[in-house]
């Protein structure tokens, strides 16, 4: 146990990010210190924000340094401590980045307890994930029986979690997706009641009759042409959640075509709209709420989750780029090492 392969941001990327952006190094593990702890990678999370993360403009959380690991939640085991609340074969939650191992201080740590869940969730459906769309739904979209609300990148970690606590809210629930197989498991597996493909070439007619009575919310994910027409069918006082814009985080420049805003800003007037974006954190104070919610609901089956799983750290940028091109089934992780707590 001497090398730590690790994949380091080497130069900023323009457009997509691939192998000249992202390298697989070795380097070497690290010693561990007075009230520090050495974890072993097992899952690594890889979610769309992290693009953001790339680049050097200004956003709501300090971008990666050229030169340094890139980061990402991680799910891992305790293989050396000098910390007082951590021993050797805890399972942990941590930010332990795109490497096998990781040097962290135990205020970073969250113990995870196996036979409560499987640890993989604390990334997923139990943790960011589900909690994003746990408190944009609830907070923002604020959803009441019989209203549509309709959700893009629906077969996605946020997107599955967000239908069906849509549906438990007594919803009519439409998701949009990019494939048939995904529509058809968002429907069959998560109980929404329609799903369609955006890729399909009468997609607004079926997005259309998909929502007889309009949109009272979108869930927005995506950006695009399903901003485009979801706008088109919008109620009065329908409320939009901005979680993601993942169609655009690659765009080089601005958007060809005459400029819509004109419109778009009469179409908020109008129909008296409320948009508002939100990063999970500004509502911290709900999570014991979900802590409690979502547990229940994943215990008792009314939610349920899909894991996209690539084996090996070497594949975690060809699986970023599924990820952003819209390839993966769920949430997709990087297993970076064999998981003892399914022995």
């Amino acid at each position: 146990m001497t090398v730590n392969r690790q994949i380091i941001l080497a130069k900023r990327p323009t457009g997509m990010p691939d192998d000249s952006n992202l390298q697989l190094n070795e380097g070497q593990v690290p010693e561990v210190g007075a009230d520090q702890v050495l974890v072993k990678t097992i899952y690594l999370s890889l979610d769309p924000y992290m693009r953001g993360r790339m680049n050097a403009t200004k956003s709501y959380a300090a971008a990666v340094e050229e030169g340094n690991v890139m980061e990402g939640a991680t799910v891992g085991q305790v293989v050396e401590s000098k910390h007082a609340d951590f021993k050797a074969g805890d399972f942990v939650l941590a930010r332990g980045g795109w490497q096998e191992y990781s040097l962290e201080a135990g205020k970073g740590l969250r113990k995870l307890d196996p036979a409560q869940a499987p640890i993989s969730t604390a990334v997923g459906v139990l943790g960011m994930p589900g909690f994003t769309a746990y408190v944009g739904l609830e907070e923002i979209g604020a959803p009441k029986k019989g209203e549509t609300v309709v959700v893009s990148a629906a077969a996605g970690a946020v997107g599955q979690v967000v239908g069906q606590i849509a549906k438990i809210k007594g919803c009519r629930v439409v998701g949009v997706a990019g494939a048939p197989d995904k529509c058809e498991h968002v429907v069959k597996q998560y109980g929404f009641d329609a799903c369609v493909n955006y890729k399909d070439d009468d997609f607004f007619d079926q997005l259309k009759n998909a929502c007889p009575n309009g949109i009272d919310v979108y869930f927005e994910n995506v950006g695009g042409k399903v901003f485009d027409a979801v706008m088109r069918l919008v109620n009065d006082f329908a409320r939009i959640p901005v979680c993601g814009r993942i169609a655009h985080y690659n765009d080089t420049g601005a958007a060809e075509g005459p400029d819509r805003l004109v419109g778009f800003m009469g179409k908020v007037l109008v129909n008296r709209l409320l948009i508002k974006g939100f990063i999970q954190f500004d509502y911290i104070h709900r999570q014991a709420d979900f802590v409690r919610d979502m547990g229940a609901w994943v215990r008792d089956g009314k939610v349920k989750y899909q894991e996209d799983v690539v084996k090996g750290l070497e594949n975690a940028v060809s699986a970023f780029q599924g990820l952003l091109e819209g390839k993966n089934r769920g949430k997709l992780l990087i297993q970076v090492s064999d998981d003892p707590s399914l022995s």
